[in-house]
């Protein structure tokens, strides 16, 4: 029998998830782990191999909240590297473990150039040799790893969005929606506009509540300010072309690799239109398929025509 869980908390039964993020130093590899960060996963940067099995079974404990791991094992860990290969066939014989692992590679050109522009020391240096050496030698240590990676991504040329859109086609089951999630607010522009915002659509162009007295002292919760505002035709006809223009500009911060987009809808005192339209506009975006959180910063304050 199925039980309820609180929000975010994990199931007994739900496989715990690891992308092994390894690879070519300057390939990519911090760009990738910030990249399964945001899509919710726990993320470890520069983890000697031999701390995974104790990492993943942290993750498998009841109650967890840790069912998607990335972590970034690279020849940085120097001698304890070679333990990688040994503790990927260990992770073979964890039934409740998922895990995939990621190669990144670039070109010796790129890495050249990347190394000489930041001023980084390549890792093996300190081994004695110069940089086109350290790359040579580095690559040749992880072909027996990149034999075995599920995934190989070449980021020679590509650029930061390329390789997190990429990551996301690999990657995430879900629908790519459901990784953006998106806050709708509703303000008064009496009290000052927001800051955070991404987009911020004005709408004092539509007849206001605050003039009917029987709803002065509601909200856009309520039922009677929701008829006034949503059930007129200039309403109507905004919304067909807001919810249109929303269809159109979504999409493209997703390719472009955006985890989170704030919009926010203001009226003149953030009480009675624009938290109407936020409700509204949120419902929109649920029913796409995006996540969506609702708040109205002036709902409490004092009302006063301006």
């Amino acid at each position: 029998m199925a039980t309820e869980c609180e929000p975010g908390a994990s199931r007994p039964d739900e496989l715990v998830e690891l992308v092994v993020i390894t690879g070519m130093s300057g390939a990519g590899r911090s760009e990738a782990m910030h990249t399964f960060e945001d899509l919710g996963y726990f993320c470890v940067d520069n983890l000697p191999p031999s701390f995974i099995p104790q990492i993943t079974a942290l993750a498998e404990l009841p109650g967890s909240r840790m069912r998607r791991l990335a972590v970034v094992c690279d020849i940085r860990a120097a001698r304890f590297f070679d333990q990688l290969a040994g503790a990927l066939d260990a992770l073979h014989e964890r039934a409740a473990l998922e895990h995939r692992v990621l190669f990144l590679e670039t070109d010796d050109a790129s890495l050249l150039n990347r190394f000489k522009e930041t001023r980084r020391k390549h890792p093996l240096c300190e081994e004695g040799g110069g940089l086109a050496e350290s790359i040579t030698a580095e690559r040749a240590a992880l072909e027996p790893i990149r034999e075995r990676a599920d995934v190989i991504i070449d980021t020679t040329g590509m650029r930061s969005s390329e390789l997190r859109q990429r990551i996301r086609q690999e990657f995430v089951t879900e629908p790519l929606a459901g990784t953006l999630t998106v806050t709708v607010s509703s303000f008064g522009f009496k009290f000052g506009p927001p800051t955070d915002a991404d987009i911020v659509m004005d709408v004092r162009f539509l007849p206001n509540p605050f003039y009917d007295p029987a709803l002065r002292r509601l909200t856009g919760l309520d039922e009677p300010v929701r008829q006034f505002v949503l059930g007129r035709g200039e309403t109507a006809e905004f919304l067909r072309a807001w919810f249109a223009l929303l269809d159109s500009v979504m999409p493209g911060y997703l390719a472009e690799g955006k985890t989170h987009l704030g919009i926010a809808i203001g009226c003149t005192g953030g009480r009675h239109r624009s938290i109407a339209l936020a409700e509204a506009t949120s419902g929109h975006l649920r029913h796409t398929g995006y996540r969506v959180s609702v708040t109205h910063r002036d709902i409490a304050r004092d009302q006063e025509a301006t």
